[in-house]
């Protein structure tokens, strides 16, 4: 399961710009939901091939509640949620009274603290660190955020340790594995237990890694698959409907550990802004996507076509997967999410060919040519798979770098199409082929430069 680093401190010490730094990006998961308080930030980041999830905490100043008492209850959950924490530190402000509180009740936490000092740039690190030692929390990392310095070193020791003793899974989880995913209230556990009803032969309640989430491995008509309850599904004769305590961690593992997300909306509700931020994390990890509005039954004619009208506009980036409107609790609708799902599963692990996907190519070109850049027209020579879940699609060609987006979403059109991929995001890779003549304009010999300027004199004379 992916590493979580939750990063602490006092306002103003850099928190963010390592956030931003880490994450390589300013648009990341604002968990305003019910349930999780607004000034966490989650985001993912990666070194190398090691993907982690970074937790920006809220600045702790204290002046509320007291050093004694410092961490707020919303702060105590993003580090019990967390493997490894980085406390941070202004190591031009110096050691203040809250960085002792703080350092005191971490220590209290036993778990793995990395003593970060900020803004060293033109400091010494000698004179600057020395009375942040007397915290004791050990080795004191110096870095630069604002500028990168230190920063990668920083994450490498950080990573290093839960490359070990992170947990893993194993292969209890059989078949398709399954994450349901969705604000408090919509339905998940209701979804979930009525899936396991029809037709259930195995089923048997086994605590995955993820924290509090749920592995529920079953078969159906002779097919494995594992679901993941990220709220936790209780046993049978204990499901009651109660509101679910989200948590924005168990949800970003659950999606990493599934090869398909069913995304549930409560069609009553409508579609908030932190839903298509989740969306959009979904696809950015390239998992295969079914969404279901529940609670259908429960809505008149004209609520009904309010709701697809909204969808048809919000979601209209969600073209490639399947939209059911079902009834959780009634069961209306629900069996056909079972062909969704291997619809998309089937889709994500599709084995492709170089040529039929260089066949593919060579029909979308003929059909439409690709645009000119500056003056000169695309080539776009041949297709080979890069991989699959989802399926990644390696276009080679020469000056790739210009082809228009328009062009790009028409051949990954092109190639769902052909390919017959449904519900599963497609990933197009462009790659350009060196120039053999570049930089040879540099290389003349000096008979070569004295003969070309004489003809460049010659052609001048003679206009």
């Amino acid at each position: 399961m992916l590493p979580v680093i939750a990063i602490v401190g006092r306002p103003n010490v850099g928190k963010s710009t390592l956030f931003n730094r880490l994450t390589k990006s300013r648009d990341a998961i604002v968990a305003n939901m019910p349930g999780v308080t607004r000034d966490r930030q989650y985001g993912e980041g990666q070194l190398g091939d090691r993907p982690y999830i970074i937790v920006d905490t809220a600045g702790i100043t204290g002046d509320e509640i007291g050093v004694d008492g410092l961490m707020a209850e919303q702060i105590k959950q993003a580090l019990e949620e967390a493997d490894q924490i980085i406390f941070m530190v202004d190591a031009r402000d110096g050691l203040t009274p809250t960085d002792a509180a703080i350092a005191r009740q971490l220590r209290q936490l036993q778990k793995k603290v990395y003593m970060v000092a900020n803004k060293i740039d033109g400091l010494d690190p000698d004179m600057a660190l020395a009375e942040f030692y007397e915290l004791g929390m050990g080795d004191i990392y110096h870095i630069a955020a604002a500028h990168g310095r230190g920063v990668t070193s920083l994450i490498e020791h950080i990573l290093e340790p839960l490359a070990i003793d992170v947990e893993t899974h194993e292969d209890k989880d059989k078949g398709i594995k399954i994450a349901f995913v969705g604000r408090p209230n919509v339905g998940k556990s209701t979804l979930i237990n009525r899936l396991l009803g029809e037709e259930r032969v195995i089923v048997y309640d086994e605590p995955g890694t993820t924290r509090d989430s749920i592995f529920i491995p079953f078969e159906r008509h002779g097919k494995q698959y594992t679901l993941i309850d990220t709220a936790g599904v209780r046993r049978r004769g204990k499901v009651h409907e109660t509101v679910e305590k989200f948590s924005v961690i168990k949800t970003l593992r659950a999606i990493e550990a599934a090869n398909v997300v069913i995304f549930v909306f409560d069609a009553q509700q409508g579609i908030a802004e932190q839903d298509l931020k989740i969306l959009s994390f979904i696809i950015d990890a390239g998992r295969a996507l079914v969404v279901a509005f529940n609670k259908w039954d429960g809505m008149d004619e004209d609520d009904k076509k309010q709701v697809k009208s909204e969808l048809e506009r919000r979601l209209e980036f969600l073209q490639f997967a399947r939209f059911h409107f079902i009834s959780a609790l009634h069961g209306t609708g629900v069996g056909h999410l079972y062909k969704s799902i291997n619809e998309a599963y089937e889709s994500a692990t599709r084995e492709m060919s170089t040529p039929q996907l260089t066949a593919i190519l060579e029909a979308a070109i003929e059909k439409h040519q690709p645009p000119m850049a500056k003056g000169r027209r695309i080539k776009l020579r041949y297709a080979h798979p890069g991989g699959h879940n989802p399926p990644i699609i390696v276009i080679h060609g020469n000056q790739t770098d210009a082809l228009a987006d328009s062009y790009k979403r028409y051949l990954m059109n092109t190639f769902r199409d052909a390919l017959k991929i449904m519900g599963s995001p497609i990933r197009l890779q462009f790659k350009s082929s060196k120039n053999p003549f570049a930089g040879r304009r540099n290389k003349l010999t000096p008979r070569q430069q004295n003969k070309k300027k004489r003809l460049f004199k010659h052609l001048k004379k003679s206009k």
